[in-house]
């Protein structure tokens, strides 16, 4: 699977673009919502092991489609040592085709599906988790990547 170059709005008052990712591995997930429970699960999972995806050459980003303002503030409370990035109009998530038709307390919702991508230095994506649950799916990321 090939994406094209995006760019979106993302904390620390900067614009993220894919291209600019190359060069370094680079993990994406997707995420429903800022300051969930699952959400946080996998948001911690990650900060506890950022270092060693740093070791390995590789980068993190989180998506959703709350605002910036809503990032920073997901960002701080769980110091977050990576940025998250805002995609209020739904375009990268149509673009990795993650949104989909949810049930939540007996009503169907359009929401975003928990998925990750693993891109290569090059920019192609070699690896993608879709439907995942939130607990463990950080370290199930960290060993594929060790065992490329």
């Amino acid at each position: 699977m090939q994406i094209d170059d995006f760019e979106l709005p993302s904390t620390g008052n900067k614009t993220f673009k894919l291209g600019d990712a190359r060069g370094k591995k680079l993990v994406v997930y997707f995420y429903p919502k800022d300051d969930t429970p699952g959400c946080t699960v996998e948001g911690n999972d990650f900060r506890e092991l950022y270092a060693e995806f740093q070791q390995l050459g590789c980068e993190i980003v989180g998506v959703s489609r709350d605002s910036v303002k809503s990032h920073e503030k997901f960002k701080t409370k769980l110091s977050l040592p990576f940025d998250l990035l805002a995609d209020e109009d739904e375009q990268v998530c149509n673009l990795f085709g993650v949104m989909k038709l949810k049930n939540m307390y007996g009503k169907e919702v359009r929401g975003v599906d928990r998925s990750t991508f693993l891109f290569d230095e090059a920019g192609k994506i070699i690896q993608e988790w879709r439907s995942v649950k939130s607990t463990g799916h950080a370290q199930a990321v960290l060993d594929t990547i060790k065992a490329l």
